[in-house]
């Protein structure tokens, strides 16, 4: 996906499509979110296959391998399926890995609570379709929106195995270390001193959870917010670089670009022009 945000809805005929497709388990390069208001979905993830009925909401997380089949029931199937790129809200989307973490999807009631999310979502729909839709509108709103699946799925008390609980716990408090200390040099060592903890048992809750260990998350940290920068401000390359902690502008563009496959540079024209 080239877009930064991508939303769209799934009824019965897109979902008729969908089945007849080749549809084996694969992952993307980025965060979906679908939001189901009649029908079922039958998922795969996490090695398993759950089929939930709507009320639902599913969070499928940047690289994690699933594979979703839309299903009507009673004749009806509408489904919200949001898309968007890491740096979209690079403050919010670390903090989701933990409370997904084994759980992507959550059943909901068919209460004012989800009421308000259909509601949020039309309204994004509205400006997403406008001719040149404001993006921190629709930003707004969708950290809105997982604000509100958050609170709903506390109060669900999902995740009641201790040690998944301990697990999760143990994630949040690092990414709140990391919003408060990424842009400076800090290594691993820190965050896990920080935690009362070994570096070994953090690289293993992080590998079970994210994927990477700790540096590698703190430098994709670093990098979603220089992409954010880049789109959103008037900064130079070497500005950027060093509010985030690379002290080099060459090491900050290398790092840059081993990530992503751009220079800083290369990429904000990318972006400029798929936003414009």
């Amino acid at each position: 996906m080239t877009e930064l945000f991508k939303m769209f809805t799934i009824d019965v005929e897109e979902a008729a499509k969908i089945s007849q497709m080749e549809n084996e388990p694969h992952h993307h390069d980025f965060e979906e979110l679908l939001i189901g208001k009649s029908g079922y979905l039958e998922h795969f993830i996490d090695f398993k296959s759950q089929l939930i009925e709507a009320p639902f909401v599913s969070f499928i997380a940047q690289g994690k391998t699933h594979r979703v089949k839309p299903l009507p029931k009673d004749g009806k199937c509408d489904i919200w399926a949001i898309r968007f790129k890491r740096e979209f809200i690079a403050e919010t989307v670390f903090q989701l890995y933990s409370s997904y973490h084994e759980k992507a999807n959550i059943s909901l009631k068919t209460d004012d609570c989800f009421g308000r999310l259909d509601s949020i979502c039309k309204i994004m729909e509205q400006e997403y379709l406008q001719p040149s839709p404001d993006l921190s509108i629709i930003r707004q709103l969708l950290s809105s929106l997982f604000t509100i699946i958050e609170s709903d799925r506390k109060k669900l008390s999902l995740n009641n195995d201790e040690s998944t609980k301990i697990q999760s716990l143990t994630f949040r408090n690092f990414l709140k270390l990391l919003e408060e200390h990424y842009r400076e040099a800090k290594d691993v060592n820190f965050y896990a001193e920080k935690l009362f903890m070994t570096t070994r048992n953090l690289n293993l809750i992080c590998q079970d959870i994210f994927h990477q260990s700790v540096s590698e998350i703190i430098e994709i940290r670093k990098l979603t917010e220089a992409k954010s920068l880049l789109i959103s401000t008037d900064k130079t390359v070497a500005e950027i670089g060093y509010e985030l902690g690379f002290r080099e502008k060459t090491y900050f563009t290398h790092a840059f670009k081993k990530k992503t496959g751009f220079t800083p540079t290369e990429y904000k024209k990318e972006m400029a022009k798929i936003i414009s």
